[in-house]
């Protein structure tokens, strides 16, 4: 029986152990903080959490346009809504806590013992659990990223924050200063905002999420703004401080900014530092990430590596995958590399944005050549019904076969209606076939299938 022993147990190392345990192999895991690692119990599982409740509050404050009025106020809140924080941050704890619960189970029920401690690689073939040394034939390191910390802005969990320290504290901040404008800074940002904190989002770049598609980033930050967001463009932080009631952001050139707290999203580090990669021929970028394959190899034969600490996309879908394709290739099972150009992903926003496949950006740039078009959310019924009128669906083909190459979604719950441009993708499906799909009316998901069907004349590229 092959014996697998999984370093990490987030979604690289618990997916990799239910699929080996599935096909008959003794499976270890050992994960110091918990089933579930990072992900579930200090970040996708909690800010997810949290980010729900925001966009509960928002829509009820939302409801005016659509004759619904709320009186009686609390503490001045808009509307008469307000966020209970310590009853928010607990309910974020208890379903993280609860999460890692289930995971836990499964595992159990598979097979997998889990142990809780730090692991290291003593060699390829051998690791160490805290007093405890495992055998295996294959290792799989799925140790995860921890927040960047700049030099200057250290966290003290008190005023200057990593999103790992927000669901400790016991109010809703005054004032909330967002260092770092990429996908997590816009994420807390717009949730503060719609909790009812003053926030000011402190942006390097010429927009927000500038690595997003640009049209969508756009739309965001329309919104962010009209809800009174204050949006710092081409402000680079330089340092953090705290003051006698609050923290003072200094900008390179000079500028300040003043607020009762500070949240810093300024990226994240891989956790391969001190467990004995290196010294096991496992070979790191400059970064400290772990160079692995399109099957998840590493440079130490029968070491193989998933999710964050990679570097390769930080998501936990594209980690579960990673220590899924690891595992198949690891036990002689049938697998295809991992193919990151059908990489559905979400920036959980509200509005949400998701994309899959090609960018509109390598179109323009003329890496790839296809049709465009672009419908505006609120020209779709049921966005209108909802009040919805910020977002689009935008859909991209090859311009001759019809090809569904890519597409983003701006809209409520976009992360579920990117699934059928997701399957378009992964199965090359044409816009002729998305057209031809009945959509139910009046859906959100109808505006999918219309942008189809005004791709199917060729050399149609539309952007409206």
């Amino acid at each position: 029986m092959t014996r697998i022993v999984i370093i990490g147990g987030g979604p690289g190392g618990y997916e990799a152990a239910l699929v080996a345990a599935q096909l008959g192999a003794e499976v270890t895991v050992v994960e110091r903080e918990g089933p579930g690692g990072a992900c579930v119990l200090t970040d996708c599982v909690p800010s997810k959490t949290m980010i729900a409740t925001s966009v509960r509050k928002q829509a009820l404050l939302d409801g005016t346009s659509l004759g619904v009025h709320y009186t009686g106020g609390a503490d001045g809140d808009v509307g008469g809504v307000h966020a209970d924080m310590p009853l928010v941050n607990k309910r974020v704890k208890e379903l993280a806590r609860a999460q890692s619960a289930d995971i836990s189970s499964r595992l159990v029920a598979e097979g997998v013992e889990v142990v809780q401690a730090a692991g290291r690689l003593v060699d390829p073939r051998i690791v160490r659990a805290g007093d405890r040394t495992i055998s295996a034939d294959v290792v799989i390191v799925a140790t995860g990223a921890t927040p960047r910390v700049l030099p200057g802005a250290e966290p003290d969990g008190e005023r200057v924050l990593t999103w790992r320290q927000l669901y400790d504290l016991d109010e809703l901040p005054e004032h909330l200063i967002v260092v770092g404008s990429g996908v997590t800074g816009a994420e807390f940002a717009g949730a503060y905002r719609s909790l009812g904190s003053e926030v000011t989002l402190v942006s390097s770049r010429d927009r927000m999420m500038p690595n997003e598609d640009a049209d969508a980033a756009e739309v965001l930050e329309e919104v962010y703004r009209r809800r009174g967001m204050n949006v710092m463009g081409k402000s680079r932080a330089s340092s953090v401080k705290r003051t006698a009631d609050g923290v003072v952001v200094t900008l390179e050139d000079g500028r300040t900014a003043e607020g009762s707290h500070c949240l810093m999203t300024v990226g994240m580090v891989p956790n391969t530092s001190g467990i004995g990669l290196e010294e096991a021929g496992v070979t790191l970028d400059r970064n400290g990430f772990i160079q692995v394959d399109k099957v998840s190899r590493t440079s130490a034969p029968g070491v193989y590596a998933a999710g964050d600490c990679t570097g390769v996309l930080m998501l936990a879908s594209v980690a579960a995958m990673q220590g899924r394709i690891a595992v198949w290739h690891a036990l002689g099972e049938a697998v295809q590399p991992i193919r990151l150009a059908t990489v559905a992903s979400t920036i959980f926003t509200d509005p949400e944005i998701a994309a899959v496949g090609i960018s509109q950006q390598q179109i323009e740039s003329g890496e790839i050549e296809a049709n465009i078009v672009k419908l505006p959310l609120a020209t779709n019924a049921r966005a209108k019904m909802q009040g919805f009128n910020d977002g689009f669906v935008k859909l991209f083909c090859r311009p001759h076969t019809g090809i569904v190459l890519g597409g983003v979604v701006v809209a409520p719950r976009a992360s579920e209606l990117i699934l059928a441009l997701s399957l378009a993708v992964q199965h090359r499906l044409t816009v002729d076939q998305l057209a031809h799909t009945f959509a139910v009316y009046p859906s959100l998901s109808g505006s999918i299938t219309e942008a189809a069907r005004r791709l199917m004349m060729p050399g149609t590229s539309t952007l409206i």
